[in-house]
């Protein structure tokens, strides 16, 4: 009777523990029981916080990193300016300095012609005080020449030729003095 009892209420134990399905339950209960008492959540969790924790950290010098990078691009950004602004005062200063030379090699160069000019008109005006002390001597030399040939003719003998010489000499120191 206890047969058909046991069968009668539809539980089979050895049909239960037989049963695949149950094994595999156990075993996940097994499995599952030696993983909490092993504390595998509690290692996977601080496995998992540590991970982050290095995250955060990489992410924080990386963020560092970001920020000194930025700076050194505002450093050299400042630099860049600074250069191109003295470089833009240099071509100014050599602009002007270009400038001042010009001018001044123009004022150089008036006063060069200026000078030469003034050295030309006191050449042509000695050329010309020559020319004309040149033409006065050929015209006391030939006056000198034409009166002594006029004289010559109308004073005859030795009396004539005494004054003549004393007149020529008187002539010819008076027209060499002017």
């Amino acid at each position: 009777m206890e047969a058909e009892h046991a069968t009668s209420s539809g539980f089979d134990a050895s049909a239960f523990f037989s049963d695949p399905a149950f094994w595999a339950f156990v075993g996940l209960v097994i499995f599952l029981s030696a993983i909490v008492y092993l504390k595998v959540p509690k290692t996977i969790t601080k496995s998992l916080d540590d991970r982050a924790a290095k995250i955060g950290a990489e992410l924080a010098s990386a963020e560092a990193l970001r920020k000194e990078a930025e700076a050194k691009l505002a450093d050299a950004q400042r630099r860049q300016a600074e250069a191109e602004a003295e470089a833009l005062a240099i071509v100014e200063a050599a602009r002007r300095e270009a400038a001042q030379v010009a001018a001044a090699a123009a004022t150089a160069l008036t006063e060069r012609l200026a000078l030469r000019e003034k050295i030309a008109e006191e050449r042509i005006a000695r050329a010309e005080s020559e020319a004309i002390r040149d033409v006065k001597l050929a015209a006391i030399d030939t006056a000198s020449k034409a009166a002594a040939t006029i004289l010559t003719e109308q004073l005859s003998g030795k009396g004539g030729d005494a004054h003549f010489a004393a007149s020529l000499d008187a002539v010819t120191k008076a027209l060499s003095k002017q």
